[in-house]
């Protein structure tokens, strides 16, 4: 697929209904969000009714973030020539499936490998998800649009996560997941009928694809962006017991706190987007220098109640202002087979996930609670390094290119 062509979508009445398509698939990345993190919620009510001890059910989370890293580039692979309409269609298929097998999964073995036939579709469809938004719009509102579907995950934490805990709490869990294959459904339904057909020159090929792939700048924005994530979780795993512990709030406080980080979440995905749009490379940079500051900055606010709210509620707007940027730049450098390099982009966030809170815990079991916003700072500067150290390739390449055609001085 050669996304440097002439445009790839039909003439411009599609585009003037571009909104509701794009709304298709922030339905799709919330359903896909619900999916991620209800079971946190839900981990004493499955156990109970699996049999199961918590750590145990705390597989079930585990399994979904492998499943994500490893389903990503495997499904790319396997569906690289697939029309991406019909992709989409594909892994919202496996996307229902899977969550309608975890509704009726008798124990626990199937309900694992139901969480892992979900997981599969959740990288490639955000991938995939977020080339088709860059399409339908044009190029100088592309970050706009891959923010508006990335939306949908930032939304689920806000909305869809705590409904879909409180129906699971008051039905059953496997109600929850009921819930969240309606909206898959519907989704589906909204894909079919909305997101146009997209003409490709031709169909990539692996090699392509791969070529993109290790193309040392995008390989360097994946790392860039698992430090992003690293950061996040290295803090947010451990939140909960941050505000219990250093300030001071109780149980049920604490979950009004995290919807109010949701919201900055939600907010800050949407600014990431408009600034990304303006100034790609620089707002990344700065953002990722911002987010270390008020890390470090929350290390004393969390001692303090409302300082500790205020602080959470920035952090939540920066941490997410630097996804749609992040992709938008990954779609860039891999312009010529970017399929595999933008869901790749899902597996290294999720591995920056998992590392992220694996070093917050052994933060903690070194040198206590109150240093992880330290350790979520440091993470995040080195997401500033990264993202400063590709402009400067990107710069030195563009002037070594422009002296070879002599542009450049002599």
């Amino acid at each position: 697929m050669n996304l440097t062509a002439e445009p790839l979508l039909e003439p411009s009445p599609q585009k003037e209904r571009f909104p509701l398509s794009l709304l298709c698939l922030t339905l799709g990345a919330f359903a896909i969000g619900m999916t991620e993190f209800i079971i946190m919620g839900l981990l004493p009510n499955v156990a109970h009714d699996l049999n199961v001890s918590i750590p145990a059910a705390g597989q079930l989370i585990t399994s979904y973030a492998l499943g994500v890293a490893v389903g990503a580039p495997l499904l790319t692979v396997l569906t690289h020539r697939m029309p991406q309409k019909k992709l989409l269609v594909l892994l919202m298929g496996i996307f229902i499936a899977g969550n309608a097998l975890s509704v009726v999964a008798p124990n626990y073995i199937l309900l694992i490998a139901a969480r892992i036939m979900t997981a599969l579709a959740h990288g490639t469809f955000l991938g995939v998800g977020s080339l088709i938004a860059s399409r339908l719009v044009r190029p100088d509102k592309r970050a706009g649009a891959v923010s508006m579907v990335l939306a949908g995950l930032t939304v689920a934490n806000i909305i869809g996560v705590p409904f879909g805990t409180f129906i699971g709490q008051q039905l059953g869990w496997r109600s929850s997941f009921g819930a969240i294959t309606l909206l898959g459904c519907l989704s589906l339904v909204g894909i079919i009928r909305f997101i146009p057909h997209i003409r490709q020159d031709k169909p990539t090929s692996l090699v392509q694809e791969f070529r993109s792939l290790v193309n040392p700048q995008v390989l360097l924005m994946l790392l860039t962006g698992a430090f992003g994530c690293a950061s996040l979780f290295s803090m947010f795993t451990y939140l909960t017991p941050a505000l219990e512990t250093l300030s001071g709030y109780k149980e049920h406080e604490v979950t009004w706190i995290l919807v109010l980080f949701g919201t900055g979440v939600t907010l800050g995905n949407l600014l990431g987007g408009k600034l990304a749009d303006w100034k790609l490379m620089p707002a990344m940079i700065a953002n990722f220098a911002l987010l270390g500051v008020i890390l470090a900055v929350l290390s004393v606010t969390l001692n303090d109640a409302v300082l500790a709210i205020i602080t959470v509620f920035i952090w939540g707007v920066a941490a997410f202002g630097i996804m749609p940027g992040l992709q938008v730049r990954i779609l860039n450098l891999a312009h010529d087979a970017p399929l595999l390099a933008s869901t790749s982009s899902h597996s290294a966030l999720n591995l920056g996930n998992a590392g992220g809170a694996y070093l917050g815990g052994l933060v903690i079991t070194y040198a206590g609670l109150p240093h992880v916003p330290w350790l979520a700072s440091v993470l995040a500067l080195l997401g500033c390094v990264g993202a400063c150290l590709s402009l400067y390739i990107e710069r030195r390449e563009s002037g070594t290119s422009g002296q070879a055609r002599g542009v450049g001085p002599s």
